[in-house]
């Protein structure tokens, strides 16, 4: 992928945030970009910010809510019959204080975090194959860090906490990028996944309270900025020295060691299992 001029990329969680930032970069180096939101409005505004920041950008939108499977398969029917994808870039996400499901039953952390990914890349796998050689970038995170998987509670049934489920799924992020990158072997398409920073975006807005009162103000005095946050993204999606390479995690747009947990190969390969069970898809 010598250059990312004219190859069509799909964003998810881009109407805010890392996600936009994302689109719109990669709107300037010539993409063709299709951003993914779960709100109509703010995928307008979305649009409408990338088209006068960028003359003559090719960005158009999908809505689909992507804690929710039906929407992921209507979204991923719609995706698949594009001509083709050469960058497929899972970012939407969000930390929740409190237990809640979908209305498939999933808990809705690992449902949007994590399920999502799995689903949405799935349904895009052939069509990426066919497009090679392309790319999925997986946005994970540092939070990973400390995180175990209990296959036996594995959507936080029991003592829920907001943080450690996060932390959860992000690690299921880079488990389902190891063991995503070793069954496309010789396909042409790459995954690889990133940290982006702790950056001052939606992230927590959407939970109340003192809850999102500490979020909000270790943002203002932690965070980095979505520009910032992004880079790594789009380093994966367009730089020519990637090319080639999977299933590694990176931060600030070069590989990183992960956690032990986060390398287990075993553990990976049961997440893709389960995760195939859960969404009644083949294995």
């Amino acid at each position: 992928m010598a250059g990312i001029d004219g190859k069509v990329c799909i964003v998810t969680g881009a109407t805010s945030g890392i996600g936009l930032v994302t689109a719109e970069t990669l709107a300037t180096k010539g993409a063709r970009v299709i951003l993914v939101g779960r709100n109509r409005a703010r995928a307008n505004e979305a649009l409408a910010r990338i088209k006068r920041r960028v003359a003559g950008a090719a960005i158009e939108s999908e809505i689909a809510d992507l804690s929710r499977l039906d929407e992921i398969r209507s979204l991923g029917t719609r995706l698949a019959a594009l001509p083709r994808i050469d960058v497929l870039i899972n970012n939407a996400g969000a930390l929740f204080r409190r237990r809640q499901t979908t209305p498939d039953g999933f808990e809705r952390t690992f449902a949007l975090n994590h399920m999502a990914y799995f689903v949405l890349t799935d349904l895009l796998r052939d069509r990426l194959i066919k497009s090679a050689p392309a790319r999925i970038v997986n946005v994970a995170s540092e939070a990973h860090r400390g995180a175990m998987l209990d296959f036996d509670d594995l959507q936080s049934d029991h003592n829920y906490r907001g943080f450690a489920a996060y932390g959860r799924s992000k690690l299921c992020n880079i488990l389902f990028t190891r063991e995503l990158a070793r069954r496309l072997q010789g396909t042409g398409v790459t995954a690889n996944c990133l940290h982006p920073g702790f950056v001052a975006s939606r992230f927590g807005d959407d939970n109340g309270g003192l809850f999102r009162i500490g979020i909000g103000i270790a943002k203002r005095l932690l965070a980095i900025s979505p520009e910032d946050g992004a880079a790594t993204s789009i380093y994966l999606a367009s730089a020519p020295e990637v090319e080639g390479r999977t299933g590694l995690y990176f931060d600030k747009s070069k590989p990183a060691t992960p956690s032990a947990a986060a390398r287990d190969d075993t553990a990976a390969q049961e997440l893709w299992l389960r995760s195939a069970g859960l969404a009644g898809i083949a294995a």
